[in-house]
């Protein structure tokens, strides 16, 4: 098994001999001057040895006994994972990271490290999304464990006679399922207060008033950001133990593993010290004082471990230096002891999984839509090498990003631009209505609000901030202003109830009835097909191409289920459209869902077989979806993060899939689309090549990415 060390520090043995590239594992691990650190030691001994203290290298696993409250038999490499984590829990650490890739069981192996190590009660946060298929889960897998969703109407259920929540009643439970947006605004009506007529109010945070016998945080990665509320709340729960769950451990930056190694309290890891005293303490006690809150000493005496060992000196200094190699050397030792991440190819044997095949269909623009396309590049071209020849690029991020995204839903279908550009003028008009993006200009999926006002969706917000250089200074799409915004803040609640005509011309009100006909969805009178002249609708190269690969399908075999993503959800709604006309039984799924509708129609796709397609919006089914019932998955449209793909793939091609899976990448020739899969390879590349700190770049769009992309 390849170690997360590894990975990290690279294969140097190839290094020429006169290579400028230091190989860390001649360092020393704990090279410190303890002369220049001597009154440091004598404060705090035990950070003499914090590094060498740590195990070299994991230990072999071995497979611990198949738990009999277990319904569900571990595979080997799962029996592995029980044990580490048994083991986990009764180190320094009380817990880790479980980062094996998606669709290799981290939930069945956290129920079962629920049922070895008994206590409760276990809180589980985990995406809204997951909320319902974590329930199913634990059922599915034991009799054993009593189970609470503490989310919406579930929450009556330990009301006391006041109709407070009771906490008591709550630690009753073996396991608590619960959001981070519940978790967070807990926390924050807690620290905050909440105004009413008036008058602040502050109320005691009810998952912060017990102390758990453990915490999951599932998907952890949502509290990357160490300033957010989000993880501030998951910082201040109380636990005997913790546990992170995420494929993506390094997602971006290296900084942002220290949520994760802050979420265990582990000292001195997770801590920030004094140097003149014995000073020490999980929070940055400076918010509103020069001296510390503790220990009156000023905030210049004071620092974070992980920043001073592994932070700064990664970021501070070249890749090839001393400094930066240590970091590397360092991160990598802490890992191994408090990570376990293994691969699907690596546990091929054991998974059992069948072949996937990645192909792309490749077509080309109509006539029309060709001439539309050429006709909005040339202008979009020009306006790009006006900011490049002032040097401006980075400087015009927001609307380079704006252009790209034209270009890419043209690409899809030429009635999405038009009615892109008129949703644009109605951002502000609309808000009483509804809840539109201000980056794709459609209803928003998990909406979020921006310290400016404006709102997004979550995952677009996400690519937009991720994109952006590290030089770029980002400005809202809207108004221009500093771009400042909570990724993992509460979602806003949308407001879908407002008054409208159903018609559209034409076909409208046939139209809208096919649309609500779709089994378990949500409100879609502001669908599409309701803007625009449906009667004498044509069809796109695109939505053509995916309609000929299902009919093929039908024709060979009519049983066949399908998985359709995209970005779009209007896009989507037009295929649907499209779809339904040609006799398709169509599920659909979006982020205007709730957890009950979300389960509703997952469960009709899983188990109706007239249903065999289902359009899943990326923004809402990327993550924490399991549907190995399909063993079609068709990319609708593309993002230059290949990751974004393979977590679309990953819906099918995990535990349970027993059928060859095929995934069908469409794209458009000779537009923006074909240009994004060259940067796909381009990255992927690039990151491959690299020791392991230069996975941003996947989700980086460079000065000269975009260059890339404008060029002829």
């Amino acid at each position: 098994m390849t170690t997360l060390r590894e990975t990290l520090e690279g294969d140097l043995s190839d290094s020429p001999p006169n290579s400028d590239v230091i190989d860390p594992r001649t360092l020393p691990i704990d090279d410190i001057d303890y002369s220049k650190y001597s009154v440091l030691f004598d404060n705090h001994p035990h950070l003499r040895h914090a590094w060498s203290s740590l195990l070299s290298s994991p230990p072999t696993p071995e497979k611990i006994d198949q738990p009999p409250e277990l319904k569900i038999k571990l595979l080997p490499f799962q029996q592995e994972g029980v044990w580490w984590m048994v083991r986990q829990e009764h180190s320094m650490f009380k817990g880790g990271i479980l980062a094996d890739e998606m669709g290799m069981g981290k939930t069945l192996q956290t129920i079962a490290l629920m049922l070895v190590n008994r206590g409760k009660p276990t809180l589980v946060i985990c995406p809204t999304v997951a909320l319902i298929q974590w329930k199913t889960e634990i059922e599915a897998a034991t009799d054993a464990l009593a189970v609470l969703v503490y989310y919406g109407n579930e929450r009556k259920k330990i009301l006391d006679e006041q109709g407070q929540v009771n906490s008591a009643e709550l630690a009753k439970y073996d396991v608590v399922l619960t959001t981070y947006a519940v978790m967070e605004s807990g926390y924050r009506r807690q620290k905050q207060g909440f105004r009413l007529k008036g008058v602040v109010y502050r109320e005691p945070s009810v998952l912060h008033m017990i102390e758990w016998f453990r915490v999951v945080l599932d998907e952890a990665h949502n509290i990357k950001d160490r300033s957010s509320n989000s993880a501030r709340a998951a910082f201040e729960l109380d636990s005997q133990r913790t546990w992170s769950l995420t494929g993506t451990p390094l997602h971006n930056r290296v900084g942002e593993l220290y949520s994760l190694i802050r979420l265990s309290k582990s000292n001195p890891f997770s801590m920030y010290f004094c140097h003149f005293c014995n000073c020490k303490s999980l929070h940055w006690n400076f918010q509103s004082s020069k001296t510390c809150g503790l220990c009156d000493h000023r905030h210049t005496t004071h620092f974070c471990y992980w920043n001073m060992h592994i932070l700064r000196p990664i970021q501070e200094n070249p890749v090839s230096s001393i400094q930066s190699q240590m970091g590397f050397k360092k991160l990598g030792r802490l890992l191994d002891n408090i990570m376990l991440r293994r691969t699907k190819v690596e546990r091929a044997d054991d998974m059992g999984l069948p072949p996937r095949i990645v192909v792309t269909r490749r077509d080309k623009f109509n006539i029309a839509e060709e001439e539309l396309y050429v006709s909005l590049f040339t202008d979009y071209q020009r306006e790009f090498d006006t900011y490049a020849r002032h040097g401006t690029v980075l400087n015009n991020y927001a609307n380079i990003f704006e252009l790209i995204t034209r270009m890419r839903l043209a690409a899809n279908h030429p009635d999405l631009l038009r009615l892109k550009v008129d949703a644009k003028a109605k951002v502000g008009a609309d808000a009483s209505d509804t809840l539109v993006c201000s980056i794709c200009n459609e209803e928003a999926e998990d909406p979020i609000l921006s310290r400016c006002k404006h709102v997004f969706c979550r995952i677009d917000a996400q690519m937009y901030v991720d994109g952006a250089d590290d030089s770029t200074e980002l400005r809202c799409p809207m108004c221009y202003a500093m771009f400042d915004i909570d990724l993992v803040q509460p979602e806003m609640k949308h407001s879908l109830g407002g008054s409208g005509s159903r018609g559209g011309g034409g076909d409208g009100g046939t139209l809208m009835e096919t649309m609500m006909s779709t089994p378990h969805t949500v409100d879609y009178k502001r669908s599409i097909v309701n803007r625009i002249n449906m009667q004498n609708w044509k069809s796109s190269t695109k939505i053509e191409a995916l309609v000929e690969e299902l009919s093929r399908h039908r024709q060979g075999n009519a049983n066949i289920k399908s998985i359709v993503f995209s970005q779009f959800v209007n896009f989507l709604d037009l295929i649907q459209w499209r779809l339904n006309r040609a006799g398709f039984s169509v599920c659909r799924l979006d982020g205007r869902m709730s957890p009950t509708q979300r389960d509703a129609v997952i469960r009709t796709f899983m188990t109706l077989p007239e249903y065999t397609v289902f359009l899943v919006s990326l923004k809402a089914g990327g993550v924490a979806l399991n549907l190995t019932e399909a063993s079609h998955v068709y990319l609708a449209d593309c993002w230059w993060n290949p990751s974004v793909e393979v977590q679309a793939m990953d819906r099918i091609h995990r535990m349970g899939q027993y059928r060859p899976i095929k995934v069908t990448r469409i794209i458009i020739d000779n537009s923006i689309e074909s240009r994004i899969v060259a940067l796909q390879v381009k990255k992927q590349h690039l990151v491959n090549s690299t020791i392991g700190r230069d996975s941003k770049s996947l989700d980086q769009l460079s000065a000269q990415d975009m260059q890339f992309l404008f060029s002829s």
